[in-house]
């Protein structure tokens, strides 16, 4: 079937009050696991190839055409999303190769320069009707802009939202990225302001540490994409751990890696429907 358009999943979300997953592609077993998912649970699911992800394979297209023709294989929505480009050359390439939706992550640049950045990625993936995430911020470090006590200003975010064009913005709301204990709080007011005060789809990033019943908060109070990837990496490892302790002399990596994949699979499943509120 035709690619999920990402504006398409977003959009529908937003105006339903439901979340949406978008799930971080660590190779192609991760992307088979995610749209197994989606299908068992006839819900839409966004694969994320992060720019760390691109670094790690070294190139873009390999991992990213495979999610677009698992994508197009499928008979469930699947969208692909760039995520945290920090990179412009990054972004650009993304839309040449037709994914839906890109991030830019301007977020440690100062303001005005965020905003010159994201409005010229978002001029040329608007040009292709490809749709743009960006992310309102600058701290020090790997979090940016979700680092601990970091917080959206709603007219500042108005202001850049205006000025950029982007089509959803990454928010931050006390979530902060890599976490591996499910620990985080969360300004439900915050999000609420910001839903409020904006005509663009809030996203959540750094929501491994959150915990059920706060994502599940988050989403009533307006999030609508939320970013997931250690916690699937977690599942993961936890089963190919398992798996080589009950078979020390495995050999065939096929086996044990199945038993990662098939555990992403259950949790991505269980994550899309509590975003979705079912």
């Amino acid at each position: 079937m035709p690619l999920t358009r990402t504006a398409d999943v977003l959009t529908a979300a937003a105006t339903a009050g439901r979340g949406v997953g978008a799930f971080n592609v660590i190779h192609l077993e991760t992307a088979e696991a995610l749209v197994a998912a989606a299908e068992e649970t006839g819900l839409p699911v966004v694969l994320q190839v992060s720019e760390n992800c691109v670094t790690y394979h070294g190139a873009l297209d390999p991992l990213a055409m495979a999610c677009l023709e698992l994508a197009h294989s499928s008979a469930a929505d699947v969208a692909v999303h760039l995520d945290h480009a920090e990179d412009e050359d990054l972004a650009r390439a993304a839309v040449d190769l037709g994914l839906g939706s890109v991030m830019f992550d301007g977020s440690t640049l100062e303001y005005d320069r965020n905003v010159a950045a994201t409005a010229r990625v978002v001029q040329y993936a608007h040009a292709a009707q490809v749709v743009v995430e960006a992310e309102l911020g600058r701290i020090g470090g790997k979090d940016g802009a979700h680092a601990p006590g970091v917080r959206t200003d709603p007219a500042e975010a108005v202001r850049f939202v205006a000025e950029t064009g982007v089509d959803s913005l990454a928010v931050a709301v006390g979530s902060s990225h890599a976490m591996t204990e499910r620990t985080a709080t969360l300004d439900l007011e915050l999000i609420a302001a910001l839903r409020d005060a904006l005509d663009v789809p809030l996203v959540l990033h750094g929501s491994s540490g959150v915990p059920d019943d706060v994502l599940a908060a988050a989403v009533r109070a307006g999030m609508t994409k939320i970013n997931v990837s250690t916690q699937l990496n977690k599942h993961f490892t936890a089963a190919v751990r398992g798996y080589l302790d009950a078979h020390p002399d495995v050999v065939d990596s096929r086996k044990y890696v199945r038993a990662g994949r098939d555990a992403v699979t259950a949790e991505a499943a269980r994550l899309l429907r509590l975003f979705a509120g079912e």
